[in-house]
């Protein structure tokens, strides 16, 4: 049996916090954009996250494929991210996946870019149950980086 819920760009974030709040063990994003007004949204909470023992794995494109502001943008991120102990994996692939799963139970994905989302509209799907964030895990062989 598995919980699916439909979020937007105004409903989303309230319910991926309390998500990232309860994780207890780890928490992969794949953001392929990542930009320092959505990210410092998120600031405590990855810092909560990290202090609490919690691994947060952060999987995105390489800010050299990105335009001149957004580069800049994604390069100071991933320098705080690896400066309070987030884990990033830059692809150098076209890298475009929005999801996150955390603690291999909650799984997140739709056209959100959870790390830079701003003025679009949006569709997140939140799926709990029947081991889905687990096989989305799998299916992505996200174990060789994790």
């Amino acid at each position: 049996m598995f919980k699916t819920s439909l979020f937007d760009e105004t409903t989303f974030y309230k319910q991926f916090e309390r998500d990232l709040l309860h994780a207890e063990r780890e928490v992969v994003i794949e953001s392929p954009f990542i930009t320092n007004g959505r990210t410092l949204k998120l600031c405590s909470v990855f810092e909560k996250l990290i202090s609490k023992g919690v691994k947060v794995y952060v999987i995105t494109r390489d800010p050299k494929k990105h335009l001149k502001d957004m580069r800049y943008q994604a390069e100071e991120v991933i320098e705080y991210f690896e400066r309070i102990g987030v884990q990033v994996f830059v692809t150098t692939n076209n890298h475009h996946r929005k999801l996150a799963i955390i603690d291999r139970e909650v799984l997140w994905e739709g056209s959100l870019n959870i790390l830079s989302q701003n003025n679009s509209k949006e569709v997140m799907r939140r799926i709990i149950g029947d081991g889905h964030a687990k096989k989305m895990f799998n299916f992505l062989k996200l174990e060789r980086f994790i």
